[in-house]
């Protein structure tokens, strides 16, 4: 059967969420359902921990329009495109119950019409993004109307084509899904391992450590740089790569650099400076709360940073412990109460290297270093091939949706 020309709103229902008002939120920490909001969509999935905001769960049955579902794909219209990519996810199980707020649309096929899962792919093809970056306007804050997204034309196949290109591109996002399980665990499993070790302080052979003012003989509580350098290398014009892998603010989430954007230097943005090696930390300046971090492993010379991060570098401690010890949730909440900005709140190199940081022994960071780098190298071992994986995807992606590739 011959593909047409459609328009989105022609065979997706639409829906803007709920206002629900912000001063009736409850935090992440107390019971009861909750909300996607604008920033929680990420780029292919929900985020939550400390972004969930949640609602009453005795009102839940009365919002029963704005209750979402397994595979609703779901777009934000403020600010849609963060670092060149597209604030677009999707509902899977783990995520419910959860409601719509407003500024955020809910996109769910018609039946016989549209797949709402043929529509989620349909929606990551480049030509959904060039879409959004001609509707988007707003200087402060860019944003796009529900009218504008339901305008987007694209060619639509019949069911059981669509079905059948779904079929192959979920593939590959079962096995990314299944990477970034594993990779959630091997996050977890060394932290566990952080906090018995040096919050509980039940290192191997505690016992027969004596402790003094609170601390095992041999540790100490120390400035941040006294442990490591803040900022240590920087290019500039005359010793740059001709080509560089930028980092920027917008790529990095919690743990993860989602995009590496290739350009000449001469191409770059002024922020483009700090150098990075294996394993240093770097930190988002602005909005610490958002806890935009990771740990730079294996980076070739051309991969660049941002002069908007804090680029950790160790000095005297292994950089498992460096990693682990500054992206705690005390380390965290030290920063958000020095950020300073009412627009945007931030932080400066000298906030860091102030911040107190505990210092065992150098035999038990040995030890520990032993046990957890192997965990850092299998998680990016995973993240490597999720790279690869949504590369892939990504090629089939436009040949699937114009019909270029037949399933």
């Amino acid at each position: 059967m011959k593909r047409e020309m459609t328009k989105l709103g022609d065979v997706a229902g639409m829906l803007v969420g709920f206002a629900f008002k912000s001063q009736q939120f409850l935090d992440a920490s107390e019971d009861g359902v909750r909300l996607v909001r604008g920033d929680n969509v990420q780029q292919g999935y929900i985020r939550w921990g400390d972004k969930a905001m949640k609602w009453r769960n005795d009102a839940y049955d009365d919002l029963a329009r704005y209750q979402l579902r397994t595979d609703d794909v779901i777009l934000a219209m403020d600010r849609p495109i963060v670092g060149g990519g597209l604030k677009l996810a999707w509902i899977n199980d783990q995520d419910l119950p959860c409601l719509l707020v407003q500024r955020v649309t809910r996109i769910r096929g018609i039946p016989q019409k549209a797949s709402t899962n043929y529509l989620r792919y349909a929606l990551s093809a480049p030509s959904f993004v060039a879409h959004i970056e001609r509707i988007t306007t707003g200087a402060n804050i860019p944003h796009i109307s529900g009218k504008d997204i339901a305008s987007f034309e694209f060619q639509l196949p019949p069911i059981d084509e669509q079905d059948r290109a779904v079929e192959v591109l979920a593939a590959y996002d079962d096995l990314i899904a299944t990477n970034q399980r594993r990779i959630a665990l091997l996050e977890e499993s060394a932290r566990l391992l952080y906090r018995e070790w040096f919050v509980k302080l039940r290192f191997p052979g505690y016992e027969s450590v004596k402790v003094v003012e609170g601390l095992p003989d041999g540790w100490s509580r120390v400035c941040l740089s006294e442990i490591a350098t803040v900022n240590s290398s920087s290019i500039s014009n005359k010793d740059a790569p001709e080509t560089i892998r930028y980092i920027d603010i917008a790529s990095v989430q919690t743990g993860i650099i989602s995009q590496l954007n290739e350009m000449p230097f001469s191409d770059a943005p002024g922020r483009a400076r700090r150098r990075v090696k294996h394993g240093d930390v770097i930190w988002s300046c602005v909005r610490p709360n958002r806890k935009s971090y990771a740990l730079i492993w294996e980076p070739s010379e051309e991969v660049i940073a941002s002069t908007g991060f804090a680029v950790l570098t160790l000095s005297t401690v292994p950089f498992s412990y460096l990693y682990l010890a500054t992206t705690t949730d005390d380390f965290v909440a030290f920063l958000t109460n020095r950020a300073t900005g009412a627009a945007y709140p931030a932080v400066t190199a000298k906030d860091f290297q102030v911040a107190e940081i505990l210092k065992p022994s150098s035999t038990v960071l040995a030890d520990f270093h032993a046990n957890v780098e192997p965990l850092l190298a299998l998680q990016d071992c995973l993240k490597k091939q999720n790279n690869e994986l949504a590369e892939a995807r990504d090629a089939l992606l436009p040949k699937l949706m114009s019909g270029q590739l037949a399933v």
